[in-house]
C-alpha cells in the first residue's frame, strides 16, 4: 500500500497569482503607492547600513532622495530611488520569486537577527509589497542599478505575470543615477484615479508624510511657472518630514511644536487641552503622541483620531484595539515598530504586545492627570469640564483606572468652586458625614439648593448624563458613602425647631388633587418662605435614569409632599378647610403641589393647563 502513495510539492503558476493579487492583496487601491515608496525607503536604508558597515567598496552617500513622478499624458507613476539598487541575479531572486523578501534576506545577511530590524530602520517584512503596483496597472518596469557597479537592468512584466529582463538597459530618461532603482508603472483604467495630481498627493499625505528618506513630488505635465524677475527659483521641498516630533525626546520639544504638530496632522484649530509623549522602550518598543481634544459639550462625538504608524508608514486610523475604549476620544499618533505592517484585526485582538501597549497608554494617561491635578490645580479646574466625562467614562470602564485617578477626580459645585471627593467629604462631615448632596439642574432645583445652601451645605452639580452611573462607582469604593439628590431627603440642617404635628384633613386634600398614590407628610424647616417640597426616593430615581439610558420605559416613581409646619400658607389651607371654603381649599392645595412639582420635574401637559387656569384665576382675584 505504501508504494501507491504519490509524494510531491505545492506550485503556483503565475497567471494564477495574479488576479488574486490584482483584487485581493490591499482593501485599498491607494495602498500601492505606500508600498512602492516604503521599498524606496528601505533600499536607501540598506545602502546606508552597507556604507556603515565598510561593505559598500568606498561609496561616498550624498543626498538621498525619493521622487514619485506623474505624467498623466503617458498614464505613468514612476517611484526612483539613490539606494541599494538591484544586479540581475538579486532581480531574479526578489522579484521574480513572489513572497521572497529582500527585506529579510539582508537583515539575515548583515544584521544577523530579525530583531536589528527595529534598531536600523527596514521597513518591509515579505515579499509581496512590490506587487500591489498591479493593482493599479497593466505593465510595471523596474530598471534598477547595483551599488556594485553592475549593468544597468530592466524588468517589465504584465499584468498576466509574463515578463523580460533586458541587461545592459541603456537609461535614456535618466530614471537613475550612479546606482539605484525605478519603478515605472502603467496605470491601468481601474486606477486612472491616481493620475490625477490632487489624489496622488493625497495618498502621500496620508501614507508616507513621516516616511525616514526624503519624497519629492513632481507633475511632469504641470508647466513650471517663471520666477520673477531677479528673484531665484524656490528649491524643491520635500513631501514628508523625515524627523517627526515622535522620534525626539519630550525634553527637545516645545509647546509649540506640539500644537503645530496636531493642527498639520488633525487639521484642528482648536488647541488641545493637553499632550503627552510616549517613549517606551524594552519590552514594548513603541513611540508616539497622544493628546486630549477640546471638547465642545457631551453631545459632540467624542469619536478621536489615533494614528498608527510602522517606521514611520501609515498603517491605519483609529484601531482600536491599540487604544482603550474610553480612551477613543484622543487623537494622536503611534509607531509601533513590531506590529507587521499589514496588520489585520484578528492579529491585534490576540496580541500580547498589543494588550501591553493599551495598559501602558492607559497608565500614561492617569499618570498625566495626577501630575496636571499636582502641578498646577487652578488650570486644571478650569479644563475639568471639558475632561470630565472622558474621565468618569474611563472609571466605569476600568476599575485600575479609577484606582490611579481617583483622587484627581473633582466634583463641581453649584457656586463654581471645585473639590475632590475627599475634600468634600471632609469638610461636610460635622454637618452630613458621608453624605453628598447633589442637584442636576441648577436652574430647575434652584429653590433647594438655596435651602441647602443657606444653612451651610454645599451641594455639587452632576448635570451629565453619565454622572448618575458615575457616583455609583464612587459609591462601591468608599464605604458608607452615599449621594443624595437634593430633592430625595431633607437633610437634618434644615428643620427648625417646634412641634410635629399631623395635619390629616389637609393631607386628604392634597392626595385628592394630586392623587392617592401621593405620601403627605409634615415637616418643620428653618425656612418659613417654602410651603412645601416634593421629594422622590434616590433609588427609584436612579433606577429609572438607569432604564432610561438603555431606552426602556421607567416605573412610575413615589412622590412624597413635605409640608413645611413654619410655612405661613400652611396654616393658611388648614384654616380654609375648617372654615368650609372647600373651592379655595382645593385651588390652594393644587398651586401648592404643583409649585413643588415644578422644582421637582416637568408638569404633565394636563397639569400644566390647570396649574396656569388657577394662576390666572388667582391673579384675577387680587383687589
Amino acid at each position: 500500500m505504501e508504494d501507491n502513495k504519490i509524494h510531491g510539492g505545492i506550485s503556483i503558476e503565475l497567471e494564477h497569482i495574479f488576479p488574486i493579487i490584482k483584487k485581493w492583496l490591499y482593501s485599498e487601491k491607494e495602498i500601492f503607492l505606500r508600498e512602492i515608496v516604503s521599498n524606496a525607503c528601505d533600499a536607501i536604508t540598506k545602502l546606508r547600513r552597507l556604507v556603515s558597515l565598510g561593505q559598500a567598496g568606498g561609496i561616498e552617500l550624498g543626498e538621498q532622495k525619493i521622487k514619485v513622478l506623474l505624467d498623466e499624458k503617458a498614464s505613468t507613476i514612476t517611484v526612483t530611488d539613490t539606494g541599494i539598487g538591484m544586479t540581475e541575479e538579486e532581480l531574479q531572486k526578489y522579484i521574480c520569486q513572489i513572497a521572497l523578501s529582500g527585506a529579510l534576506d539582508f537583515i539575515q545577511k548583515y544584521e544577523g537577527t530579525e530583531a536589528d530590524v527595529q534598531q536600523n530602520g527596514i521597513i518591509g517584512h515579505f515579499g509581496l509589497g512590490f506587487y500591489s503596483s498591479f493593482m493599479v496597472s497593466d505593465t510595471v518596469d523596474i530598471i534598477t542599478k547595483s551599488y556594485t557597479g553592475a549593468p544597468v537592468i530592466k524588468w517589465s512584466c504584465t499584468d498576466e505575470g509574463n515578463y523580460e529582463i533586458t541587461p545592459d538597459y541603456e537609461d535614456e530618461e535618466g530614471l537613475i543615477g550612479s546606482f539605484g532603482t525605478a519603478v515605472v508603472m502603467h496605470i491601468n483604467e481601474e486606477g486612472k484615479e491616481f493620475l490625477s495630481s490632487y489624489r496622488l498627493r493625497d495618498v502621500l499625505d496620508k501614507y508616507c508624510a513621516f516616511m525616514p528618506e526624503e519624497i519629492y513630488f513632481e507633475d511632469l505635465n504641470k508647466k513650471e511657472e517663471k520666477p520673477e524677475k531677479g528673484k531665484e527659483p524656490e528649491a524643491p521641498k520635500p513631501v514628508n518630514d523625515t524627523h517627526p516630533l515622535w522620534l525626539k525626546n519630550p525634553s527637545d520639544c516645545t509647546e509649540d511644536e506640539y500644537k503645530d504638530f496636531y493642527r498639520k496632522v488633525f487639521s484642528d484649530w482648536k488647541e488641545p487641552l493637553f499632550h503627552i509623549h510616549l517613549k517606551a522602550d524594552y519590552p514594548l518598543n513603541f513611540k508616539g503622541i497622544l493628546y486630549f481634544p477640546r471638547i465642545g459639550s457631551e453631545f459632540e462625538s467624542l469619536e478621536g483620531q489615533v494614528k498608527l504608524y510602522y517606521n514611520q508608514v501609515f498603517v491605519a486610523d483609529n484601531i482600536k484595539e491599540v487604544i482603550p475604549e474610553y480612551l477613543l476620544m484622543l487623537k494622536g499618533v503611534l509607531d509601533c515598530p513590531e506590529l507587521p505592517l499589514n496588520v489585520s484585526r484578528s492579529y491585534l485582538q490576540n496580541s500580547g504586545y498589543v494588550s501591553k501597549i493599551s495598559a501602558h497608554i492607559t497608565k500614561k494617561v492617569a499618570d498625566k492627570l495626577n501630575s496636571m491635578f499636582t502641578q498646577d490645580r487652578k488650570k486644571y479646574e478650569e479644563i475639568w469640564r471639558d475632561l470630565k466625562t472622558f474621565v468618569e467614562y474611563g472609571c466605569l470602564r476600568d476599575q485600575k483606572f479609577y484606582d490611579r485617578v481617583k483622587d484627581t477626580v473633582l466634583l463641581e459645585q453649584t457656586g463654581g468652586e471645585f473639590k475632590t471627593v475627599d475634600e468634600y467629604l471632609e469638610a461636610a462631615k460635622e454637618k452630613h458625614e458621608n453624605k453628598i448632596y447633589y442637584a442636576n439642574d441648577k436652574v430647575a432645583q434652584s429653590g433647594y439648593i438655596k435651602m441647602f445652601n443657606d444653612q451651610g451645605i454645599d451641594i455639587v452639580l452632576l448635570d451629565r448624563i453619565i454622572d448618575s452611573q458615575f457616583i455609583n462607582v464612587i459609591e462601591q469604593n468608599k464605604e458608607g458613602v452615599k449621594f443624595i439628590r437634593v430633592d430625595s431627603e431633607v437633610a437634618d440642617d434644615l428643620k427648625g425647631d417646634g412641634e410635629i404635628k399631623e395635619l390629616p384633613k389637609v393631607a386628604e386634600l392634597l392626595k385628592k388633587v394630586a392623587g392617592e398614590k401621593l405620601t403627605v407628610k409634615f415637616d418643620r424647616f428653618k425656612d418659613d418662605t417654602i410651603p412645601a417640597i416634593l421629594n422622590v426616593s434616590e433609588e427609584g430615581r436612579r433606577m429609572n435614569d438607569m432604564m432610561a439610558m438603555y431606552r426602556m420605559d421607567g416605573m412610575p416613581l413615589d412622590e412624597t409632599l413635605i409640608m413645611n409646619l413654619s410655612s405661613p400658607l400652611t396654616d393658611k389651607l388648614s384654616d380654609e378647610i375648617e372654615s368650609g371654603n372647600g373651592e379655595a381649599a382645593e385651588t390652594m392645595a393644587r398651586q401648592i403641589y404643583r409649585l413643588a412639582a415644578l422644582s421637582q420635574r416637568q408638569l404633565s401637559s394636563e397639569e400644566l393647563v390647570d396649574f396656569l387656569k388657577d394662576s390666572y384665576r388667582i391673579l384675577g382675584m387680587i383687589n
